[in-house]
């Protein structure tokens, strides 16, 4: 991409009027994109985007510049057009940067590359096929395939000189069914950071299976009951509202502006003793994993509640700069249009004790939303409300009717607190997450959770 030579030429040019950081990010990205409607393919495309961010930073205040042009010549006058934004008094300034090598946790043995359009589309076919012939009542299904390989050079004025490559590839299934004019989806999304032999090892037809069964059991659902009961939220994706309602609370593009509930309350004890919640960076090829961030920092295991006791946030360097804290590896963007934020990775609910058989057993009436739909939060009083998109009721500690149309209606800190029985069945799913920064991939989870009182927004009255 840039030699070391060009690349501390832009930087220097970038602190001619006295910023106190200057940081530039280089992206060479290619993928492809796959999608079929009814078994038939309706779109395939592959694109390769080439881009160069410039950051320049003053106190707490910072420029951000970006360009697709890369000759030496416009890149520094794209960072001298920067420096205005921050014109104090101009400095000669001269910068060594040292190359770091990136310690690799998340091997790659099948680049995208190197695998056909055929096996990409045969996937596809395989999913479609699967779903389709589940029942009579799927009508449509709607399967796509990406796959992505983003090599980036980070460097700054502190002397970082750093690269990776990132591979990532991920398989969505849609699935209508209908009966009686009654219409429901169901949505199975399966990813990976790392090679494709991921993909060769999953079990297409199972993700197809599980997205057919969810429309087909919906079409048999009544009505949801509306009040205040015990819910029970099962594993895996369930796990979104903790990253809604408490993480993205978490983040120091809230927290260092008090825009947060959780703002001043480290070693404050803001949920049940039963909770423990990490965002990991690190975990082994797992989709919103990465060996550094895009600020250069290594990823980190960052230990947020403990116990019920708030430990940490999520930081990156804007962050680390306004609250004195060091960066946690949490510095992240979409792309070199976007200047980075602090944003999760990993985030999730550590196991407990409790069976989830338990759960169900110990809960004489309640609400068990299996699986969660989408959802919003309000960071700075943490009330948040999520739709859940296959729910059951539960009466005298078993699993009943079958019900849809539930809201969960609360507020972060009290239904942290309200957490009385976790379980021991910890599963991370797949996700995107849209913020200041753009749209990253992320991964949320938890074991199954019961809540011990949430109010439920439904058509029935109970």
């Amino acid at each position: 991409m840039l030699g070391k030579a060009t690349i501390e030429k832009i930087l220097c040019a970038a602190l001619e009027t006295g910023g106190d950081f200057a940081e530039i990010f280089i992206e060479d990205k290619t993928s492809s994109n796959f999608n079929m409607i009814g078994g038939v393919l309706e779109k395939a495309i592959s694109g390769r985007d080439f881009g160069i961010g410039i950051r320049i930073l003053k106190n707490d205040y910072f420029v951000y510049a970006y360009t697709n042009e890369f000759s030496e010549e416009n890149l520094i006058k794209v960072a001298r057009t920067a420096a205005q934004g921050i014109s104090t008094q101009k400095k000669n300034i001269t910068i060594d940067l040292r190359k770091s090598i990136v310690r690799n946790m998340h091997e790659i043995r099948i680049m995208p590359d190197t695998v056909s359009k055929r096996e990409k589309i045969d996937w596809l076919r395989r999913a479609h096929q699967t779903a389709k012939f589940y029942d009579s009542v799927i009508t449509e299904t709607y399967t796509s395939f990406s796959d992505s390989v983003q090599n980036i050079i980070i460097a700054n004025t502190e002397g970082l000189l750093t690269e990776d490559t990132r591979c990532r590839s991920n398989l969505g299934i849609s699935v209508m069914a209908e009966e009686n004019s009654i219409k429901e989806m169901g949505n199975k999304s399966s990813g990976y950071f790392g090679g494709l032999e991921y993909m060769r090892q999953l079990d297409i037809e199972a993700c197809a299976v599980e997205a057919a069964s969810k429309a087909k059991n919906m079409l048999k659902a009544g009505y949801a009951p509306s009040g205040k009961f015990p819910v029970i939220i099962g594993n895996g994706f369930g796990g979104v509202w903790f990253h809604e309602a408490c993480g993205h609370g978490l983040e120091t593009t809230c927290v260092a502006n008090k825009a947060s509930i959780y703002a001043d309350k480290l070693e404050q004890f803001i949920a049940s003793p039963l909770v423990t919640a990490y965002d990991d960076g690190t975990l082994t090829n797992t989709w919103g994993s990465s060996n550094i961030d895009d600020e250069g920092v290594n990823t980190k295991r960052n230990l947020l509640i403990k116990d019920g006791m708030l430990k940490g946030y999520i930081i990156d360097r804007l962050g680390s700069i306004k609250m004195g804290m060091p960066s946690t590896g949490s510095g992240r963007r979409e792309s070199y249009k976007f200047a980075p934020t602090s944003r999760m990775n990993n985030t999730f609910i550590a196991q407990g004790q409790s069976k989830p058989e338990d759960i169900i057993k110990n809960t004489e009436y309640g609400i068990y939303a299996k699986y969660l739909g989408g959802g919003s939060v309000n960071p700075a009083t943490g009330d948040y409300n999520f739709s859940v998109s296959e729910g059951y009721i539960i009466k005298n500690g078993k699993i009943t009717e079958l019900v849809k149309g539930a809201a969960l209606i609360g507020n972060g800190l009290d239904t942290l607190k309200k957490i009385d029985m976790v379980g021991n069945d910890l599963k991370l799913e797949m996700g995107t997450c849209s913020s200041q920064s753009g749209s990253i991939p992320v991964t949320v989870g938890q074991p199954t959770v019961r809540i011990s009182e949430l109010t439920v927004g439904g058509r029935e009255e109970e």
